[in-house]
């Protein structure tokens, strides 16, 4: 079974049932599916501390 967190209700979906783009996923779990926009966050951190360095902008 995949997860889905719909963007517009704030609520998982057991499988896609509304349109993709109003989705985050798939999740392979309810859990993981819960937690996506603090996923998204935390990898959007990752991601421009990564760019920063790269760049030299420490």
């Amino acid at each position: 079974m995949e997860y889905w967190f719909n963007l517009n209700t704030r609520q998982v979906e057991e499988g896609p049932r509304s349109d993709y783009s109003q989705l985050m996923g798939p999740y392979s779990s309810r859990e993981d599916a819960q937690r996506a926009l603090q996923t998204a966050a935390e990898n959007t951190q990752r991601w421009d501390e990564n760019e920063r360095r790269y760049l030299g902008d420490d």
